[in-house]
């Protein structure tokens, strides 16, 4: 699409998008929280944030658990702690200590491997579940709610059952609603290439940087599972086109923090495919939508799955496998649409209106399977070196 072929429609600015929700990040930084009061203390020791299920009987086991500060609203266990650890502490006798390290959750089980620290970790995702697999400090749990998981969810993750499935959601290009009119609405229906050929939206793309954010990492995978199984193409070309044209921030708050929709600033953002029904759901105006590629009429996306882990070496395991089942049941897969804001792993978990304002995941052709996760492991590293080439050159 040349940038020259039609002239934009005037429309009035849009309203900015909601106060940005907390995602996994790669590194920890200042972020929006939401703090509960449930039969808890929150400290930061060591870098760590902690929230503690202070239990009844000092001789009950404590299970450790690492997680990311968002989990179930923030706060390194959120508003819903009480409904999902309280409820099971109590059930089964044992009193839980959540910790959220300052870097990835695969980084630190693979630097305490050999005096592993906690026995329970909540967050791995596409890329750091195999990464964690891969050093050994995993160990494979088939629950029997596996039944209820989409085996292609669960294989994107962790084939051998190492993490285990518990919420997933696509990768999407928000746009805002003034750069949809301009587009005469064809950004809705776009596909990489239209970035690459149009330096007029290459300008308007805020996207994340891959070496510092799990975000951008995803978006990489994306970009490169499309270049190379949809078009056929080098994948570092579309790269080339638009590196010197799109916005790059540090993280994914950073960049949501900087999508206002203003005049003169990004109008799409690389991000998820739920933000406009996390939009609808806290009260922020309809003022963006999302989309993922369309090309020749079929919709392919990069979809993320997030999981929980056994930690080799907890001296809890027949409890950890326990609460696995308990993670993945209804009474807690029901609490992640609207606390997460992720389709809920579990199959058979009612979804709530709101999340209709989002585009259809069923419509949409993951493209995962190109990219399985022994090739992340593997190549990842190589594929950043080699961004991060194109990022310096010329």
């Amino acid at each position: 699409m040349d940038s020259g072929s039609s002239a934009p429609v005037p429309v009035a600015p849009a309203s900015s998008p909601p106060e940005p929700l907390d995602r996994r990040p790669r590194s920890s930084g200042v972020r929006r929280v939401v703090l509960a009061v449930l039969l808890s203390t929150i400290a930061l020791l060591a870098g760590f944030g902690t929230y503690t299920y202070l239990a009844t009987h000092s001789n009950e086991p404590t299970i450790v658990v690492y997680t990311y500060p968002s989990l179930l609203g923030g706060g390194c266990g959120g508003a819903q702690y009480g409904p999902v650890f309280g409820a099971f502490a109590s059930t089964h006798h044992v009193h839980f200590e959540l910790e959220c390290p300052s870097g990835t959750l695969s980084s630190t089980l693979i630097e305490q491997a050999d005096a592993p620290a906690a026995d329970l970790v909540i967050g791995l995702d596409e890329i750091t579940a195999p990464q964690a697999e891969a050093a050994h400090v995993l160990v494979p749990y088939r629950s029997p709610a596996l039944a209820d998981i989409p085996s292609a969810i669960q294989a994107e993750l962790s084939p051998d059952a190492a993490a285990t499935a518990y919420e997933w959601g696509y990768l999407g290009i928000d746009y805002c609603a003034a750069f949809a009119n301009a587009t005469r609405g064809a950004i809705a229906h776009s596909a990489f290439p239209d970035f690459a050929s149009n330096s007029t939206w290459a300008r308007n793309l805020l996207l994340e940087n891959p070496t510092s954010d799990i975000t951008g990492e995803e978006f990489l995978l994306w970009e490169i599972a499309f270049a190379t199984h949809v078009l056929h193409t080098d994948w570092q070309s579309w790269w080339r086109a638009v590196a010197s044209k799109v916005t790059t921030s540090d993280t994914w708050g950073d960049g949501f923090g900087a999508y206002t929709c203003a005049p003169g600033t990004p109008q799409t953002f690389s991000s998820y495919l739920l933000d406009p029904a996390y939009a609808a759901g806290t009260g922020g105006a309809p003022s963006f939508n999302s989309t993922v590629s369309e090309w020749n009429g079929t919709q392919y996306g990069w979809r993320a799955a997030y999981g929980v882990g056994i930690v080799a070496g907890s001296a809890h395991v027949p409890v950890d496998e326990q609460f696995v089942d308990w993670f993945l049941s209804p009474s807690v897969q029901q609490l992640l649409p609207t606390n997460e804001w992720e389709y809920p792993a579990n199959a058979t978990t009612p979804l709530p209106p709101v999340f209709s304002a989002a585009p259809d995941p069923n419509t949409i052709v993951p493209l995962n399977d190109a990219l399985p996760p022994s090739e992340i492991n593997q190549q990842l590293g190589t594929w950043l070196t080699e961004w991060q080439a194109i990022e310096n050159g010329p």
